[in-house]
């Protein structure tokens, strides 16, 4: 290399990160869950290959392997001659979903607080939530509520704990991005979770199970239909 190279590079910041070659069906993988999970693409919509594949510029073939993917985790499903669709929600199975949930996050606050679990990732997670809303970001406050939770079950230090809720992952998020849509104030969903840090950090058992259980049941208690009918 001449001198000249070498100044140049040695100028070069460190934060220009390598340009990755991500292969296009990873690519489209990545983002029809992202679109479904985040509400985006509305519980109901029809999976059209063509029209997908026109609109992110790309063949039909990843589409397929990415809807296949998504129907095998049960957010898309086949309707007899009309093809494939995003799966509704019904009442009943967020009703489900969320007392499956209010279950496991109950039982990662008793062991956080029986472990002596550190607490900052949550209170930043608060933190950045509030910011989120603050700005009006509601992209990152949605991936700051699911960091919450997230957190909240890693931090219980149990493995099947774990793995049970990652097997409720997609519908808790796809849930959780639908409700927070349908609320239009986000300083109110941001407000609802440091409350919980403050029991946890208090060593409150009882006030933070009444908490979790308390913000895990408003979630359940929404119509499914109500919302997606008014997104």
């Amino acid at each position: 290399m001449n001198t000249a190279n070498s100044r140049a590079a040695d100028t070069l910041p460190d934060d220009i990160s390598p340009i990755e070659n991500v292969p296009l069906r990873v690519q489209v993988a990545d983002r029809l869950p992202a679109a479904i999970l985040s509400g985006r693409l509305k519980p109901g919509t029809s999976l059209v290959e063509t029209a997908l594949a026109e609109q992110m510029n790309v063949s039909r073939a990843p589409i397929r392997e990415a809807i296949q993917i998504l129907e095998n985790d049960g957010l898309v499903e086949t309707i007899a001659y009309k093809g494939k669709r995003v799966k509704p929600l019904t009442a009943r199975e967020v009703g489900e979903t969320y007392s499956l949930r209010e279950v496991f996050e109950v039982m990662a606050v008793r062991r956080i607080l029986d472990n002596g679990a550190p607490l900052h990732q949550l209170r930043e997670h608060c933190d950045t939530m509030t910011a989120a809303a603050e700005a009006d970001d509601f992209e990152a406050l949605v991936a700051a509520d699911e960091a919450f939770h997230h957190t909240l079950i890693t931090l219980a230090d149990h493995d099947l704990l774990r793995a049970s809720w990652k097997n409720l992952y997609l519908r808790i998020h796809q849930i959780m991005a639908l409700r927070n849509r349908d609320e239009s104030n986000l300083a109110e969903i941001a407000r609802n979770h440091p409350p919980i840090v403050d029991a946890l950090e208090a060593r409150d058992t009882e006030r933070a199970i009444d908490l979790i259980s308390e913000h895990t049941r408003i979630l359940a208690a929404f119509d499914p239909v109500t919302i997606v009918e008014a997104l």
